[in-house]
């Protein structure tokens, strides 16, 4: 048996990168899943890709900053596949602008996307698994830069760090109902995302590179598997966590030789 057999998930920002990974890793453990993000074909082709009968995934368009979005994906899942079991928080975004430069709605706009959306979504999905009853797994995606920060990154670095108390004061309003919370805190993972944010050239990777002991980018599926172990049983006594698969970057002080 499949560890995560029976169960249903939701994933959001489930497009592309590190979302779409885990969608794929939820579905071969077993679980089916409701795939979330901006719209709804995109997010089915991305489907397709992995589970071409459409048997074990559903796609959902919206935005997930939206208390409506987050209700709907709550009952689209339940319509759907029967119940909630597991809530992958990963939708988000970025927006490159010194302090001094940075507008108001940016900032606002950034902060809606990856802090307020985890909120949202958290609680529509923790009422329905305390309605049915039998507990359930929520993960917040967070970032390295919830510790460290990158100068021109002000809104997701700060909303970065407030996924990571998000996800302490969750798990503890929710240990009593049998649902636990944990974080994903990524280094630098090779999505599209990252090739936007911080990649741009080959001088940005190398600095990026010199920061990162084991030499490499991360893997989406690196990180998938980390949410694939989160939520299932095999991490039942772990809440209120977060796990950082960043090539050893929070642990260096100075940095390393680049090939």
């Amino acid at each position: 048996m499949k560890r995560l057999e029976d169960r249903v998930a939701i994933v959001t920002g489930a497009a592309q990168g590190i979302g779409l990974a885990i969608a794929e890793r939820l579905v071969a453990e077993g679980a089916r899943v409701l795939m979330c993000d901006l719209e709804a074909a995109r997010t089915a082709e991305a489907a397709r890709s992995f589970d071409p009968s459409g048997a074990h995934t559903r796609a959902h368009g919206g935005d997930v900053s939206r208390k409506a979005t987050a209700i709907a994906l709550v009952d689209a899942a339940v319509g759907a596949f029967g119940r909630l079991d597991i809530l992958v928080n990963n939708a988000g975004i970025t927006h490159a602008a010194e302090f001094l430069d940075l507008d108001e709605a940016d900032f606002d706009r950034v902060l809606a996307v990856n802090l307020k959306s985890m909120f949202l979504c958290g609680q529509a999905a923790a009422r329905r698994m305390v309605a049915q009853g039998g507990g359930g797994a929520i993960v917040n995606m967070s970032s390295a830069n919830a510790v460290v920060a990158i100068p021109n990154q002000v809104p997701y670095v700060v909303s970065k760090g407030g996924i990571n108390q998000l996800t302490k004061v969750m798990a503890l309003s929710l240990a009593a109902h049998g649902i636990r919370v944990n974080g994903i805190g990524p280094g630098t993972i090779a999505t599209e995302l990252a090739k936007q944010a911080v990649l741009g050239s080959e001088e940005a990777k190398r600095k990026i590179l010199s920061r990162t002991p084991l030499g490499r980018l991360g893997e989406p599926s690196e990180v998938a598997s980390i949410a694939a172990f989160l939520v299932s049983d095999d991490a039942s006594y772990l809440t209120g966590q977060t796990i950082y698969p960043d090539g050893g970057r929070l642990a260096l002080n100075y940095t390393v030789p680049v090939v």
